[in-house]
């Protein structure tokens, strides 16, 4: 129609010069003509650009005839499928259902909605972004809501919940991630969080993120704190882009956190401070570690003063058309001192968490992984083709394998771990159940299109470094058990 609209005014301009150059106008009155049809023409370009089109691609998505306004709405739908298996424990098999057990878990095979969400994205007048995501779990809370200001674009800033920048599975939107489940690593990297960030790619292939936060998870503030917010960094390269090779992905990355914990209360009665991350098996099912929980008397001399937690990773990516081989690694530092209850006798405590993850794998439809690498991080593969139920023909095949490990073997230590030494006053929950484990996952995945996946993971899982002896380890479903199994599958919609 636009088109339409201007071959019209075009024609009308060159009528009235016919007109005045056979005589039929003077200049005079077609001067007057021309005038009027220039206000007409003015009229028609400000309703053009102000006037607003939509259209579908992967998604609803709205533009204004300017280009100065642009918005999509976006939402997925995950729904799953968990079976598990569980074996008979032959570690401390002296432990019956009967005796007291340090960490006790109740896991059914069922099906689930892993995620649903909606919500809204928009940029405008070329230097503003922001996006608002409800998560319509159980209770409808806010998962996503920030504003985006890149009136430079190497140095933008970020306010709001959003990712903080750390854990290249983290920054990897759950659409897009390679498996069903993120892996160990991303236990103890924070996810979404309140606070600002300035980010930006300074250069080709660079890319970097400073951010502030309150620390906490998602829609929380429980800031009783010395040291004030967590301060986290990461830094990306792209090799392969800054040498211009567009074929490849060779992407290194280091990221790190500094703050401290909450000091958590309640009604002024000591309700404590859980110290370091639990461990649950990438196929949601046991959780098979349990971390320390420190009471908070109110006064330094009986509580605890701050607890320091640190954090730092290190990524790396090789991709070559269809093959990806991709690795993690963080650990998570707590570190912080307590006042025994008898004796008055202060203990130290500088304790790590470190995990850890490698996989590899081939889309064996063809499809590139670098055409899905931007900024630092993956977006999702699409297939060449939509399957076509008829022939038979089309969609995108991916197979992975993945070795995980989880390894918080400082807890199964005198003072923090249950049945483990001398315990400590003020440590009010004890660490317990496994203080290692190590995963297996492999996983096929189906595109139909591009807003579709169909995924089926097999997860088998061992637990190891028992804190306790005979009375550790965890019970499932009133069985000892020291390791698990998993089929897991989903069917996702997103837009």
């Amino acid at each position: 129609m636009g088109f339409g609209a201007n071959a019209m005014a075009d024609s009308t301009d060159d009528i009235v010069n016919a007109l005045v150059a056979k005589g039929v106008l003077t200049e005079e009155e077609g001067a007057l003509l021309m005038k009027g049809r220039a206000g007409e023409k003015e009229a028609a370009e400000a309703k053009k650009a102000n006037a607003v089109s939509a259209k579908y691609k992967d998604g609803l998505s709205f533009e204004s005839g300017d280009g100065k306004f642009k918005a999509a709405i976006n939402g997925r739908v995950h729904a799953d499928y968990r079976f598990f298996d569980y074996n008979d424990g032959d570690r401390n098999a002296t432990l019956t259902t009967g005796n007291s057990i340090s960490n006790t878990n109740g896991v059914a095979d069922t099906f689930d909605i892993r995620r649903a969400r909606l919500g809204f994205k928009a940029a405008w007048k070329d230097y503003y972004e922001g996006e608002v995501v409800a998560d319509l779990g159980n209770t409808t809370t806010l998962d996503v809501g920030y504003l985006n200001v890149a009136w430079w674009k190497p140095v933008q800033f970020r306010f709001g919940q959003f990712k903080m920048p750390m854990n290249l599975e983290e920054l990897t939107s759950s659409n897009n991630i390679d498996f069903m489940e993120r892996s160990f690593v991303n236990s103890l990297a924070p996810t979404k969080e309140i606070g600002v960030m300035v980010h930006g790619a300074p250069f080709t292939g660079v890319t970097y993120a400073l951010a502030a936060s309150n620390g906490s998870l998602k829609n929380a503030e429980s800031d009783i704190r010395e040291d004030g917010k967590d301060i986290i960094g990461r830094v990306t390269a792209n090799f392969a882009e800054i040498m211009g090779n567009k074929e490849m992905v060779l992407h290194a990355g280091v990221s790190f956190s500094q703050g401290d914990l909450p000091e958590v209360t309640s009604g002024g009665t000591a309700t404590g401070t859980t110290i370091g991350t639990a461990g649950r098996t990438e196929a949601r099912g046991a959780t098979f570690f349990r971390a320390p929980v420190l009471i908070n008397t109110g006064s330094q001399a009986g509580g605890f003063n701050n607890i320091d937690r640190s954090r730092l990773g290190l990524e790396g990516v090789v991709a070559y058309g269809p093959f990806k081989v991709q690795a993690e690694w963080m650990q998570q530092n707590n570190e912080f001192s307590t006042q025994a209850a008898v004796g008055g006798v202060k203990r130290n405590y500088d304790l790590d968490t470190e995990n850890w993850y490698a996989e590899a794998l081939w889309a064996i439809t063809g499809e590139a992984y670098a055409d899905a690498y931007k900024g630092g991080a993956f977006g999702g593969l699409k297939p060449k083709n939509d399957f076509d139920p008829t022939t038979f023909k089309g969609g995108l095949w991916e197979l992975g394998l993945r070795y995980s490990e989880f390894d918080a073997s400082d807890y199964n230590a005198s003072g923090v771990g249950n049945g483990v030494g001398t315990a400590d006053a003020k440590i009010n929950t004890k660490a317990a159940g496994f203080a290692k484990a190590d995963s297996w996952t492999a996983g096929v995945k189906f595109l139909p299109t591009a807003n579709t996946r169909l995924m089926l993971n097999y997860v088998t899982t061992d637990f190891n470094d028992v804190i306790g002896g005979a009375t550790g380890g965890i019970i499932v479903n009133n069985k000892r058990v020291d390791d698990e199994k998993a089929l897991i599958m989903r069917a996702q919609w997103m837009f």
